[in-house]
């Protein structure tokens, strides 16, 4: 994501390379190379003028210390900027009332129905919620499937009335429903035109009115740039919403309607779709997101990720395995899984610092690990176990088992044995004494 931006915003900091000082000629020439990226990346004119004229004020009123190179000064004043613009503070979902109800609104395509059933995952899995999903899209019967679909998928209870075709009445009795079952969360999936009409606004402000919901999320895809802007201030007139869920960003290459829709709405942004995945959604942080643009990766979010598939109890047993050299490829396929678990493989190693550039062209697949597994899978249990007993023979048996090369399984073999050795070192190395013992003992 934002990829076009963050290279043109590069490309306008290195005017100030080799500048001994901020001057007014100087900063002039670099914030007219970064509202131009802006306006390229579709955020609204007024909002990209504004952005760069407050940049201005604050660059020529700083003095500019002998540690600190004026071009590192504007990447930061830059970056503090865009975290502003985008909202400054992470901004939570509103779960009080039993059930917390949450209305989605949009336009049809936008992604509401996928959302919801996100929403629904992260929620109940993150939170410890009991939700309920409620198909309120009367129109079009295919919202009603999708919507059973996910459920299903989630395992989650969906509400629907076969043949009612009015919208607020559903919603009502769904509420009614879940506070009859224990159920702690309401999530409302409404209908959505191809275009802002006044039936739809009619009808979606008519639910808002009769439920009352603690949360009215606008869905918008972000890859329609100003237009879901425009879109999403037209709904805020009628609804005031509470919060808007950009869609599709892993799409967005030009990322004008994060940039824009706080400042347009001043509603803040609460979530974002990073893939179609039903994991694949994340709180949106503006630190994080102005780290991403400027190309400094989001290490912090990695590592929430990795927190999030990380089992406590499984690391022990390995740290002990390693100490007496158990580890075998049942652990090697088990670190496997726990990765693959975490999303994406190109977007996980864009937020590692430095990585992301480096790695723009370059095609990862996702089905990387296909090979690994299917090398492992074709390996006997005592074979998995024992590693070392993985003979000529047996090489040759495996690589015909799994439908791969005799070279693919002998690298698999040395890069198992490397992993293992690089592990166990980690591990010495918490064990300063272990360690010189272990030095002592090569000489």
């Amino acid at each position: 994501m934002f990829e076009n931006l963050s290279e043109k915003l590069e490309r306008s900091f290195k005017i100030l390379k080799g500048q001994g000082k901020i001057t007014e000629i100087n900063v002039a020439e670099t914030l007219k190379d970064v509202r131009r990226a802006l306006l390229d990346a579709d955020v609204n004119y007024k909002v990209a003028k504004s952005f760069t004229d407050t940049v201005k004020q604050k660059a020529l009123g700083q003095n500019v210390i002998n540690a600190i190179k004026p071009q590192e000064l504007m990447v930061k004043i830059v970056h503090d900027e865009l975290a502003a613009l985008m909202g400054g503070e992470t901004a939570q979902v509103n779960l009080s009332g039993n059930p917390t109800v949450i209305l989605m609104s949009g336009l049809q395509g936008s992604g509401k129905t996928t959302f919801s059933g996100k929403l629904a995952r992260k929620l109940k899995s993150e939170k410890g919620k009991r939700p309920l999903l409620v198909a309120c899209d009367v129109y079009r019967p295919a919202a009603i499937e999708q919507l059973k679909v996910l459920a299903s998928q989630i395992e989650v209870p969906v509400y629907t009335e076969e043949g009612n075709k009015n919208p607020v009445e559903i919603a009502k009795n769904a509420i009614a429903y879940a506070k009859q079952n224990h159920l702690d969360l309401v999530i409302v999936d409404t209908a959505g035109r191809l275009a802002v009409d006044e039936q739809m606004m009619d009808e979606i402000e008519a639910i808002k009115n009769a439920i009352k919901p603690q949360e009215t999320l606008f869905v918008v895809d972000s890859m329609t740039g100003q237009d879901a802007v425009n879109t999403a201030k037209e709904f805020n007139d009628r609804l005031d919403f509470d919060g808007v869920v950009l869609t599709k960003l892993d799409g967005d290459t030009r990322g004008g309607a994060a940039l824009s829709i706080r400042t347009v709405v001043t509603k803040p942004i609460k979530f974002v779709g990073t893939g179609e995945k039903l994991d694949a959604l994340d709180l949106f942080h503006p630190s994080r997101m102005a780290d991403r643009i400027l190309g400094m990766g989001d290490i912090v979010s990695l590592v929430e990720k990795a927190q999030a598939q990380f089992d406590e109890k499984q690391a022990l047993e390995i740290q002990r395995k390693l100490a007496r050299n158990q580890f075998n490829f049942n652990d090697f396929l088990a670190q496997i899984q726990q990765i693959k678990k975490m999303g994406n493989l190109k977007d996980l190693a864009s937020m590692i610092p430095g990585l992301g550039k480096a790695i723009k062209d370059v095609d990862i697949d996702d089905n990387a690990f296909k090979s690994i597994e299917a090398i492992i899978s074709s390996m006997t249990a005592k074979e998995r176990t024992n590693p070392e007993i993985i003979n000529g023979s047996r090489r040759k048996r495996i690589a015909a088992g799994s439908g791969t090369s005799l070279q693919e399984v002998n690298r698999l073999l040395t890069q198992f044995e490397q992993t293992r050795k690089m592990m166990k070192a980690a591990t010495a190395m918490k064990n300063p004494m272990k360690m010189m013992r272990a030095m002592r003992g090569r000489r």
